[in-house]
């Protein structure tokens, strides 16, 4: 690194390429990932002063299933009460249970092949659970749902509200996360229905097949250009 390290967020990211059985059998544990994730944090645990989060993504889930998991706090020892909370959710399990990937993933939350921590180091504003990475925009279409976690401080975030604005939307909160999240939402709205509109003129009507193309086909660094 060039510059030193003084007010950064920690980050970190872990994304299973295999499935959650391959890791229990090997490794002994379908929370491989989970452990990684904690260690990770835990090795920037100077960086999250003001916080920390857990966010958990489950892939190939049933409809009717929440597939998505998150976990923060903000309290002074917030490492330990995080993941100490995340942990509760498989305290009292059977061996039987806790030794079956497909029911962990299933059923437990945090049992997922995609993890995603951050460690607050707040600069600006108040030591708030609202103010505590990741954030989410939920949607019931999986393209257009978004987890965020950031590293930021905005000087134009009045200039950027506005925009929001511009565009017919009508922002809960200014902040710069809020602002942040809802400027990538926007675009990343566009793109899902440009690449609806483009499928659906190639004659393709069947809507799970083309919510499952344009989430193959979706170009993420035209949502953030």
């Amino acid at each position: 690194m060039s510059e030193l390290i003084k007010h950064e967020c920690g980050i970190a990211l872990i994304r299973l390429k295999k499935p959650l059985d391959y890791y229990h059998d090997k490794y002994g544990t379908a929370l491989y990932g989970l452990l990684k994730l904690q260690l990770l944090m835990q090795k920037q645990r100077n960086r999250g002063q003001d916080g920390a989060g857990v966010v958990a993504i489950k892939l190939n889930v049933k409809p009717g299933k929440s597939y998505i998991n998150r976990q923060r706090t903000n309290k002074q020892d917030n490492l330990k009460e995080l993941f100490d909370s995340i942990y509760d959710n498989f305290n009292g399990l059977s061996k039987k249970k806790i030794n079956n990937p497909g029911f962990l993933k299933e059923n437990i939350p945090f049992a997922a092949e995609v993890l995603m921590g951050h460690l607050r180091y707040g600069t600006h504003g108040s030591n708030s659970m609202k103010n505590v990475h990741p954030v989410i925009r939920r949607n019931n279409w999986k393209t257009r749902t978004l987890v965020m976690a950031g590293n930021f401080n905005l000087t134009n975030v009045d200039e950027l509200f506005e925009e929001l604005v511009s565009y017919g939307q009508h922002p809960f909160r200014k902040s710069d996360t809020i602002t942040v999240l809802e400027k990538i939402g926007h675009f990343l709205d566009r793109e899902v229905q440009f690449e609806f509109d483009r499928l659906k003129k190639e004659g393709i009507n069947d809507n799970v097949k083309l919510t499952n193309l344009i989430s193959e086909n979706l170009d993420i660094q035209t949502v953030l250009s």
